[in-house]
C-alpha cells in the first residue's frame, strides 16, 4: 500500500497537465471533447440534413399526409393507393388520407397538389399516368407538369386490350377482319382517361391497322370496364389491376398488351407487335410528386419511406394479388424515367401522324 502512493501522485499529475494542455487550446483533437460541445454539432448533424442511404431525414410529418389520386375510385392509380394505405402506419407515425379528386383527365388533382403548400403534407400519385405525359401534345392545357416535382416510382402498369368472354374476338386479328367486313361501324371502345395512356394505346392501334374505331374516355378504368360488360362497348383498354378480378372470374378475356415483351401476368398473351402491329407503350406510369419548391429533406424523407413500402412483404402480396409490378425508383432515376418516356410519347404522337398541339 505504500508503494500505491507514489504511483497516484504521478497518475494524478499527468491527468492535470493533460487537462491544462486542453484548456488552453492548443489542441484540435482535445477541445470539441471537452470544451466545445457545440463545435461537434455539425459533424453529427449534418448527415441528418443531407440524408444518407438508408436513413430517413431529418424531418418527418407530424400531422396528417394527404395523397391526392387524380382519378376516380376503383382506377389503377386509386387501387395503388389502397395498397400504399394499408401498410402505411408500419412505416410512418402520422396517418394518411387517400383523396380522390376526378376531373380534367387527371388535371384538377395534379392542380390541386400544385397549389398546395410546398410543406410535405400534399402528395399525388399517378404522376406520368397520361395527363403530364402526353395530353400537352394533343390538347391545349393550362396545365404543365413542371408545377410538381418528382418524389419516387412505385409502379408502371401495360396497357391490355379486352373483350367480353363471349365476344367473337379472340386476337387483334379478328378485330381488323371485323372492321373491313363493316367498315361502316366503328369498333367501339371504352377508355380511361380522355388522352391519357389508354386512351393514346387505343388511338395508335387504330392509326396503325387502318381500324374504324370509335374510342370513349370515362372518368376511370373502373369505370371503362363496367361499361364494356354492360354490352355498350366492343373492345376495352385497361391495365392490369383494372382487368384482373374480371378475367380471373371469366367476365372477360385478355386479345393483347401494348409492350415490348409479355406482360408476366399474363405471358399467354401476345403483344401487338407478335400480331402484327407495330406498336408498344411506356404504359401508365406510377410516381409519387409534390409541389415545386419542397425542401429537399422532405422529399428526401418521402423518397426514403416509398422505398421501405415497395420493400413491405404485406404491400408486395397486395400488389401481386391485383397484377400490379412493384417498380420503385428514387427521385434521380425516376426523373430521367419520366423525361424518357415524355419524348418518347411525343416522338410517338407525331410519327403516327395524330392531333399534334404542343411545339
Amino acid at each position: 500500500m505504500k508503494k500505491a502512493k507514489p504511483i497516484l501522485s504521478a497518475v494524478l499529475a499527468l491527468v492535470m497537465i493533460l487537462a491544462l494542455a486542453a484548456c488552453g487550446g492548443t489542441t484540435e483533437s482535445a477541445a470539441p471533447e471537452s470544451t466545445a460541445p457545440e463545435s461537434a454539432a455539425p459533424e453529427s448533424a449534418a448527415p441528418e440534413s443531407e440524408s444518407p442511404d438508408g436513413e430517413l431525414s431529418a424531418w418527418a410529418p407530424e400531422q396528417q399526409v394527404e395523397l391526392v389520386v387524380p382519378f376516380s375510385a376503383g382506377g389503377a392509380s386509386d387501387l395503388l393507393a389502397r395498397a400504399v394505405e394499408a401498410v402505411w402506419s408500419e412505416h410512418c407515425d402520422q396517418p394518411l388520407v387517400v383523396t380522390n379528386m376526378p376531373g380534367g383527365g387527371g388535371v384538377t388533382g395534379a392542380m390541386y397538389v400544385a397549389s398546395a403548400e410546398p410543406d410535405g403534407y400534399t402528395l399525388v400519385l399517378g404522376y406520368g399516368s397520361g395527363h403530364d405525359m402526353s395530353m400537352g401534345y394533343l390538347q391545349e392545357l393550362d396545365y404543365d407538369p413542371s408545377v410538381l416535382e418528382p418524389v419516387c416510382l412505385l409502379s408502371v402498369h401495360s396497357v391490355g386490350i379486352v373483350v367480353p368472354v363471349d365476344s367473337e374476338f379472340n386476337s387483334m386479328a379478328d378485330v381488323k377482319a371485323w372492321s373491313e367486313a363493316n367498315p361502316d361501324t366503328p369498333v367501339t371502345a371504352a377508355v380511361s382517361t380522355a388522352n391519357g395512356t389508354v386512351d393514346l394505346t387505343m388511338q395508335a392501334i387504330a392509326a396503325q391497322t387502318g381500324i374504324n374505331m370509335s374510342v370513349v374516355p370515362h372518368d376511370s378504368g373502373a369505370l371503362a370496364m363496367t361499361d364494356l360488360l354492360s354490352g355498350a362497348y366492343m373492345i376495352a383498354g385497361g391495365h392490369p389491376a383494372e382487368i384482373y378480378t374480371y378475367i380471373e372470374s371469366g367476365q372477360m378475356k385478355m386479345i393483347g398488351v401494348a409492350t415490348d415483351e409479355r406482360d408476366s401476368s399474363y405471358p399467354d398473351v401476345p403483344t401487338l407487335k407478335e400480331q402484327g402491329i407495330d406498336f408498344s407503350s411506356y404504359g401508365s406510369i406510377k410516381g409519387i410528386a409534390c409541389p415545386v419548391g419542397t425542401p429537399a429533406e422532405i422529399k428526401a424523407y418521402y423518397e426514403q419511406l416509398f422505398k421501405e413500402i415497395s420493400e413491405d412483404p404485406q404491400y408486395q402480396e397486395i400488389m401481386q394479388n391485383m397484377a400490379q409490378p412493384v417498380m420503385y425508383m428514387d427521385t434521380e432515376e425516376f426523373t430521367q424515367y419520366f423525361n424518357d418516356a415524355r419524348e418518347a410519347n411525343k416522338q410517338m404522337i407525331e410519327d403516327l401522324g395524330l392531333a399534334y398541339y404542343q411545339q
